[in-house]
């Protein structure tokens, strides 16, 4: 049986039932325990500050993130750690967009200070909603494109393109830092006014997008989880396991793998626009190198390969940052790089492979104990 053969053959026994997904997970219970988790996000409003509400909603554009890494890195075996440059463009789209809007039409004050007289001409296509949500969409995509299609064409890979991606988000920073009169520069963007027409700092506004925000992580959660049930998700998974043999099989590997890479980016994107109106701000740090390691920690945390792993490890992670951030300022960073540290060495599978690992024991040991039930009787 050659290697295409057995792809087609995992594609035809897909079952949305009580089989095993390739992940290893029963699809019908991840999809349960996905739909806890989001039921509980929608109700945390209705006990949380409003700050703690936009707290949240930048957490919920995390889980957003993390999916997407979750789909490159855990299905496919790409690890991206530039991902934070896609994060940084979709929220420089919408931060321009919320800024011509506080500015009424006028130049933005920055580059006022900075001695521009016009507006631009990549600013014109933020004027209005419909051309701000092209543009956060297309830019991502479009530099996910270029950058995939050289890479992956080249066969490069592994370590080679997650250094190529780091330099990629040095690259950017440096750029939009030094930009200044066309970015913020340091400071980035900020000082936005309303949204949807109401005060962006107003617990309205705030509910309103920590719905959508919430809305689009359901979206992404199922999309990403439909792709991995058809015949493309097979291919993904073989040229994460062996892409020379599905390349000798017929596969055309540098499409598949510029394909999901786009799709990362894209999503990617989305998220950090949703991400802005919850900030406030949006500047160059949100591309940096160690904000894009970040990301892909909270990947390794929850599990790789699970969809539903990255999303509690975008959530636990975050919420742990938070909470020591919060008593212990000065050494909250140690705690986060001993949490990695020893996810990398003891728990490779991250939480969902410690919980998978002790429902097996535990199902084991009772099936032992009915056995010498059955053997007792008889």
């Amino acid at each position: 049986m050659t290697f295409k053969t057995k792809i087609s053959d995992l594609y035809k026994s897909v079952v949305y039932g009580s089989e095993s997904s390739i992940d290893g997970l029963n699809p019908k219970r991840k999809n349960i325990a996905f739909a806890v988790v989001v039921l509980v996000i929608a109700l945390l409003p209705l006990f949380l500050s409003p700050f703690r509400v936009s707290l949240v909603g930048k957490f919920i554009t995390y889980a957003i993130v993390a999916l997407s890494i979750d789909l490159i890195w855990g299905y496919t075996g790409i690890l991206s750690l530039g991902h934070g440059v896609f994060f940084g463009l979709g929220g420089y789209g919408m931060g321009m967009y919320l800024k011509l809007v506080a500015s009424r039409g006028n130049l933005p004050d920055f580059m006022s200070w900075s001695g521009r007289t016009s507006l631009p001409w990549f600013w014109e296509f933020y004027k209005s909603a419909p051309e701000a949500v092209m543009m956060i969409i297309l830019v991502p995509s479009l530099l996910a494109f270029v950058l995939g299609l050289l890479t992956f064409l080249n066969r490069i890979k592994g370590v080679y393109f997650s250094i190529l991606s780091q330099a990629l988000a040095l690259v950017f920073v440096t750029l939009f830092v030094g930009l200044q009169q066309y970015t913020g520069g340091t400071n980035g963007i900020t000082e936005f006014s309303t949204l949807f027409g109401l005060p962006i700092a107003g617990i309205k506004a705030k509910l309103i997008w920590y719905y959508v925000a919430l809305m689009f992580l359901v979206t992404t959660y199922f999309c990403f989880a439909s792709i991995m049930r058809t015949k493309c998700g097979r291919v993904l998974v073989a040229i994460r396991d062996g892409e020379n043999r599905a390349r000798f099989s017929g596969y055309q590997t540098a499409g598949y793998k510029t394909f999901v890479y786009v799709l990362s980016a894209l999503f990617t994107g989305i998220a950090g626009a949703l991400f802005v109106p919850f900030s406030g701000i949006i500047s160059p740090s949100e591309m940096s190198i160690s904000n894009s390691i970040d990301m892909a920690i909270w990947v390794a945390v929850g599990g790789r390969g699970t969809l539903i792993g990255a999303v509690i490890g975008a959530f636990i992670v975050n919420i742990t940052k938070t909470l020591i951030s919060e008593s212990l300022p000065e050494i909250w960073s140690y705690f986060i790089g001993a949490i990695f540290v020893v996810v990398v060495l003891f728990l490779p599978r991250g939480l969902t492979g410690v919980f998978t690992d002790a429902k097996a024991i535990i199902s084991k040991k009772l099936a032992g104990k009915s056995l010498v039930k059955e053997e007792a009787v008889s």
